[in-house]
């Protein structure tokens, strides 16, 4: 089984429209797959409602779990509080934040603002993370993502070592924009590459990914926009 909560379509800077990337994916086997799209507070409830009535169509016709999410990306430490409500009040199932990645001038404070403000799933390539900030991550139940993109992935072994010393959980994702999807060898290749063993990759590949989507889907009818 697969598991992705963190790939781009065309409605941001990803290749393939919605419904298509959603078909490839259930092409190379996915089990679910969250379309999370680059957004601030202007664009997510556009964004939001096309892809719930994408994501709907999807799940009547195919054998996958396809989601609407957000990612919400650059947004001062200061809004994401705000953005990551107005995320869920337009539908939006999973809430990642685009995490202080080493390889962009994301604002510091952005991995503290997106654990603490209770309305995020996902920190997304969370880069040089505290372990303090580990810690409430752990606490607040927010999954701290191993990335399988390179230039993110350069700080995952920093991640899964804060992660461990703190408990929180960790999830690997594709952040794919095109044709880059994830498959259980190369979630494994992520997992071991960040110093992380085979215990370790049973829980990050099949457990965690199932405490997300046992949260992300509870009390929803999966066939409904």
């Amino acid at each position: 089984m697969v598991y992705d909560f963190h790939t781009h379509s065309t409605l941001s800077d990803g290749s393939l429209s919605p419904v298509e990337l959603v078909r490839r994916a259930h092409v190379v086997g996915y089990r679910a797959l969250a379309i999370t799209d680059h957004a601030g507070i202007g664009s997510l409830a556009r964004f939001a409602h096309e892809l719930s009535r994408d994501c709907s169509l999807a799940r009547k016709h195919w054998d996958i779990l396809a989601m609407p999410g957000v990612e919400l990306t650059h947004v001062p430490p200061g809004g994401i509080a705000e953005a990551a409500e107005a995320a869920r009040q337009a539908g939006a199932w999973v809430v990642v934040v685009h995490g202080e990645t080493v390889a962009e001038p994301v604002e510091q404070g952005t991995n503290l603002a997106a654990i603490t403000c209770g309305r995020v799933d996902v920190l997304a390539h969370p880069g040089l993370i505290t372990l303090e900030e580990a810690k409430l991550a752990a606490e607040r139940g927010v999954f701290l993502e191993l990335s399988a993109k390179p230039d993110h992935a350069v700080a995952n072994g920093h991640v899964a070592r804060m992660a461990r010393l703190a408990g929180a959980r960790l999830i690997v994702n594709s952040d794919n924009h095109g044709l880059d999807f994830l498959t259980p060898e190369r979630i494994r290749r992520v997992v071991l590459g960040a110093g992380l063993n085979e215990e370790d990759l049973e829980e990050i590949m099949n457990g965690n990914p199932l405490v997300l989507l046992q949260r992300v889907t509870e009390g929803r009818t999966t066939s409904a926009p």
